[in-house]
């Protein structure tokens, strides 16, 4: 069996690259939880308009599904996961928890890193309902993503050495 992580975070926090190149360091298969959503999700974001937990419930249940789905190759998910129920159904079919990494960062710092960004269907206007919804973790590694990207996987490394 091998190790399950999510990076998590708000959007706008780096949990695509920073997913992507651990993944990479740790010669396990990456997943986006965006690619997931099904297109009414998606449709409602580009609007503006911010997801509930029952828009969430479905998209979740089939990210806790790849979770399981990857026991042998192990998976780095990179994964809003705001509130804890959330990580509880992610973590909802394993019998070892997934790691969670919870990339930190203020709001301001965040703002400007998505103002920069293309090609993304998140605006920057939910930003700030996504910071009154997180829900910081308890039990997580928590790296500050105000750092460059490899100072960060370095971090994440350090943390599972």
């Amino acid at each position: 069996m091998k190790d399950r992580f999510i990076i998590m975070g708000v959007s706008g926090s780096g949990k695509s690259t920073i997913g992507k190149k651990l993944a990479a360091k740790l010669n396990m298969p990456y997943e986006d939880a965006d690619d997931f959503h099904p297109e009414s999700n998606v449709k409602k974001m580009e609007s503006g308009q911010s997801l509930n937990d029952e828009d969430r419930q479905p998209w979740l249940e089939s990210l806790a599904d790849l979770l399981a789905d990857h026991e042998e190759k192990g998976l780095v998910l990179a994964c809003s996961a705001l509130k804890e129920s959330y990580r509880k159904t992610l973590n909802s079919r394993l019998t070892v928890p997934a790691t969670i990494v919870y990339l930190k960062g203020t709001y301001e710092l965040i703002f400007e890193r998505m103002q920069n960004r293309k090609d993304h269907f998140m605006p920057t206007g939910l930003l700030q309902s996504q910071f009154r919804t997180l829900e910081e973790p308890d039990h997580a590694i928590t790296i500050s993503v105000d750092q460059t990207i490899d100072e960060i996987v370095d971090d994440i490394l350090d943390h599972l050495a």
